[in-house]
């Protein structure tokens, strides 16, 4: 098509890699959706991909395309399409925003006050609508993560040298937090280990999750989180004490299909008795299994079945996801590693979020948020929700903000 003199398309942003780095968020002033759509180099590229829009639709009209050329087109068109669409959409609401704040400057009587409380009214709910449009933009553009819609392997770990039982007790209600998330977006949340602690708490538990989106949802939930409390019985609670733990979350997403070839005489495989509940059966039989890969040192346990060979099948699928993830951690040897960065050394400087439950308050240390209600995020519901949308939402504030940044640059260049 360049040779033959037809359109030059613009890269659209989902064609290049674009990796989040949370620390550079802070030169950002926290920007939300619709800061970021009014800012110049955000209009003029969504205003460059209309008019290449604009002429690719013109261009599949032609009778001269010959059909490798009708294809590229219609691809293009396709991708553009959306993007032209909610570009006009947001245009068009700007407009009514204005016209409205124009209305509202002239509305100063007394007898015109309800007219005006009325205008007020309109006015916020078109901000709404601007910012819910503003976000659907920027999804459309930020590139699109392989395992977005991948299933998941969520690990928690109690931290090991803080805290004692306050990190355990942490570590199971985190746990059952994600398990109820799992249940508010529909999910299926198999538990693959669980190692429980002493006086109720937990040492270390993983789970199989499936569902619509599930790793796009989870992803930034992976790294140390850090736990202030006054515990529940001992000299602590009784001086009023404030106790601080920490626990490790590892998101590992699962493709469908994990093309890792395992060895048998790489493997050692273990059998033992289940430690968590079952019943009865759990103490009388050998059901779950350890396997060890012996050229990674890898290891994963599954407890799940009652049965030997299906937890041995379960066990089996997770090490190959995790002997996947090296694989693409060495392709990316340049970027931190997906699990180093969520994992760190758990040291409580490297904490991603803070449950503060003295102050009633989590704290994302990433994007400076604070949610109230404790008891509301661990209940993994509505308000964990929307602060997992809020991560999400910055993530992608981010992505634009970078990739504009970098053709900013490289245009400066030229």
């Amino acid at each position: 098509l360049h040779n033959h003199g037809f359109w030059r398309p613009k890269p659209l942003l989902d064609t290049a890699r674009v990796t989040l780095s949370f620390n550079s968020w802070h030169r950002k002033n926290h920007q939300d959706s619709q800061a970021l759509w009014k800012h110049e180099a955000v209009q003029k590229y969504l205003e460059s991909l209309s008019k290449e829009y604009q002429q690719v639709s013109h261009q599949l009209s032609a009778h001269s395309l010959n059909d490798f050329e009708q294809r590229a087109l219609r691809r293009r068109c396709a991708d553009l399409s959306p993007i032209a669409a909610a570009f006009q959409e947001i245009k068009e609401a700007e407009r009514e925003v204005q016209e409205l704040e124009a209305m509202c400057t002239e509305l100063d009587t007394r007898d015109e006050k309800q007219l005006l409380e009325l205008a007020l009214e309109e006015k916020e709910s078109l901000d709404k609508k601007m910012n819910m449009l503003c976000r659907k933009l920027f999804q459309l553009l930020v590139p699109k993560e392989k395992y977005d819609r991948s299933p998941v392997i969520l690990e928690v770990t109690a931290g090991r040298t803080t805290g004692g039982d306050i990190c355990q007790q942490f570590t199971k209600e985190m746990f059952d937090m994600y398990k109820s998330y799992a249940e508010y977006k529909r999910w299926t949340f198999d538990i693959v280990n669980y190692t429980p602690a002493e006086i109720g708490g937990l040492h270390h538990a993983a789970a199989h999750i499936s569902g619509e989106n599930v790793y796009r949802h989870l992803k930034y939930e992976g790294g140390t989180h850090r736990v202030q409390r006054i515990p529940e019985t001992g000299l602590s609670s009784r001086m009023q004490r404030i106790h601080t733990g920490t626990m490790s979350v590892i998101v590992l997403p699962q493709p469908e299909e994990v093309d890792v070839k395992v060895e048998p005489k790489d493997l050692r495989i273990d059998t033992f008795r289940a430690k968590g509940a079952g019943g009865q059966h759990v103490n009388k039989t050998d059901s779950a299994v350890r396997i060890v890969h012996l050229p990674t040192g890898l290891a994963v346990e599954c407890q799940q079945e009652r049965s030997q060979q299906l937890n041995k099948e379960i066990a089996l699928r997770t090490l190959r996801a995790k002997l996947y993830q090296q694989v693409l951690e060495k392709q990316l040897s340049q970027e931190q590693s997906a699990r180093k960065l969520q994992l760190g050394t758990r040291a409580q400087s490297e904490r991603i979020r803070t449950y503060n439950f003295t102050q009633d308050r989590v704290t994302d240390h990433r994007i400076s948020y604070d949610a109230r209600n404790i008891k509301e995020i661990l209940s993994g519901k509505e308000a964990l929700d929307k602060l997992i949308n809020r991560l999400l939402e910055f993530a992608e504030i981010e992505a634009v903000t970078q990739y504009l940044e970098n053709l900013q640059a490289l245009e400066g260049e030229g």
